[in-house]
C-alpha cells in the first residue's frame, strides 16, 4: 500500500501526447494509458487523470480494509468501493471553514461483503479513513518541480 521504510519508490513515467489527450504511464513495467472523454477532445483511451485519483484512493481502501480484517480475522469476503468526484461552490460546503471560490469534493461508498457484525462493520468505516492515500489527500502536499 505505498512504500515501505528503507524501500525506493518505483518511479512513475509519463509519456505527454504528440496531439490530443492521450497519455502513456508506466509504473514498473505496467503500462497504463490515461484520457480524456470525447467530448473534451479525447478518444476515451483509457480513464481520466482524476478517474485515476479516484481508482487510486478506492485500491488503497480496499486493501487497507483487506489488511485490517486479515489481522483482525474478521470475515470480510470483499471490500467494494465506489468513488466519484466533482467540484462544488464553497458555499455548497456546510463543513467548511476556508472559503475557497470553488472546492474539489470526492464522495466514497464502501460496501463491505461478509459476515460482519453491525460493529466490525462500523469499524472497518473508520479504518478506511486511515487509508495511507487518503491521509496524503488530506494533508498538505508538496510538488516540486523541475527541468529534466
Amino acid at each position: 500500500m505505498g512504500t515501505l521504510p528503507g524501500q525506493e519508490p518505483r518511479r512513475v513515467e509519463v509519456s505527454g501526447p504528440v496531439t490530443g489527450f492521450r497519455t502513456e504511464v508506466e509504473v514498473g513495467g505496467h503500462r497504463l494509458l490515461v484520457d480524456e472523454p470525447v467530448a473534451v477532445g479525447g478518444t476515451e483511451a483509457g480513464p481520466t487523470p482524476y478517474e485515476m485519483l479516484l481508482a487510486s484512493l478506492g485500491a488503497c481502501t480496499a486493501m487497507t480494509l483487506r489488511l485490517y480484517a486479515d489481522r483482525k480475522k474478521w470475515p470480510l469476503r470483499r471490500a467494494r468501493v465506489s468513488l466519484q468526484h466533482r467540484k462544488v461552490h464553497a458555499q455548497d460546503c456546510a463543513e467548511c471553514d476556508q472559503k475557497p471560490a470553488r472546492m474539489d469534493v470526492v464522495d466514497r461508498v464502501i460496501t463491505l461483503e461478509g459476515e460482519l457484525t453491525d460493529e466490525q462493520r462500523a469499524r472497518l468505516l473508520e479504518i478506511a479513513e486511515r487509508c495511507p492515500v487518503h491521509q496524503t489527500l488530506q494533508g498538505s502536499i508538496q510538488v516540486n518541480t523541475r527541468a529534466g
